[in-house]
């Protein structure tokens, strides 16, 4: 997010030029959201239960999720996109962020037929308790697990058998939200990416170019291996088509060969060749000794 935030950052003062120094200001036309517009929100939702009081089922403040109890160590604290008047969070809170403008913060409350909708008493059934002990599984009241494809909450262990609800948690529930629309995705290559976190995640990790109405996408390493990935790409793709103005969009796997490793030292070079030996000078001829007359011998006089 940090990479897309700064982005938005930059696009920002671009915008302010082009218009006249009114509008640069936060107005009302440069504040509103309008179906299909992709907009970032950050958000506190609760329960509201019979007696009063409230329990947080999500947010997107780390130190609400703190302060409640409720925080996972596993989960990425931070506002996160959405396509407004598509179904994308609950049809209350839809339909409230076409009437909100950006930056300002609204407190809203959901009844359940705008929320998760109503209880249906047929999806509370009871299981055998060796389906469980089948699977390795303990049952323990308030476990949510997926049995049979569909994911459920036991409520209740008893003479063998196990209650399971598989209502959604927040059916038959009113709801309160605090939220807050951050920002908005303006150019092309804001709203690709906006689509890449929301349907896969990563989006800083995709490197993308855009020209015209046509963009091409190149995929990172970790998708290569990702059976996520896989199952993901085909909602992405769906999303580039029916939501973006965009004509063609290419994904791109790229291989690179890995450069040759450097030498760590340098190679020894090769002994020097010995100069063949200086063969030795020939000794100078000796001079023959003058023999006296009288010891010469007499071929020699």
């Amino acid at each position: 997010m940090a990479r897309t935030r700064a982005t938005a950052s930059k696009k920002r003062p671009k915008r302010a030029t082009s218009e006249p120094p009114k509008k640069a200001s936060a107005g009302p036309e440069s504040q509103a959201i309008a179906k299909g517009d992709i907009v970032w929100i950050d958000y506190e939702g609760w329960i509201l239960n019979a007696d009063g009081t409230r329990s947080l089922f999500d947010t997107t403040r780390e130190a609400i999720a703190k302060q409640e109890g409720k925080f996972d160590e596993k989960k990425v604290y931070a506002e996160f996109p959405i396509i407004v008047g598509q179904g994308r969070v609950l049809p209350g809170l839809d339909e409230a962020l076409l009437t909100a403008e950006l930056g300002k913060e609204f407190d809203l409350s959901i009844p359940p037929e705008k929320g998760a909708g109503d209880r249906d008493p047929k999806l509370v059934e009871l299981h055998p308790l060796r389906e469980f002990l089948r699977q390795e599984i303990s049952p323990k009241v308030g476990m949510e697990m997926s049995l049979g494809g569909r994911r459920g909450t036991i409520t209740q262990v008893t003479g063998g058998r196990v209650r399971m609800d598989f209502n959604n948690p927040l059916a038959g529930r009113t709801l309160s939200y605090r939220y807050r629309a951050t920002r908005k995705a303006t150019s092309l290559e804001e709203r690709l990416r906006a689509v890449l976190e929301m349907d896969y995640g990563l989006p800083e990790r995709f490197a993308i170019t855009v020209n015209g109405n046509e963009a091409e996408v190149v995929v990172p390493d970790v998708c290569k291996t990702d059976e996520r990935w896989f199952v993901s790409k085909f909602r992405v793709v769906a999303d580039f088509r029916d939501l973006l103005d965009v004509q063609k969009v290419r994904f791109i796997e790229e291989y690179v060969k890995p450069a040759p490793a450097k030498e760590t030292a340098k190679a020894e070079a090769p002994p020097e060749k010995a100069a063949p030996p200086t063969p030795p000078a020939p000794e100078p001829e000796r001079a023959e000794e003058e023999l006296p007359l009288e010891e010469k011998a007499p071929e020699e006089l």
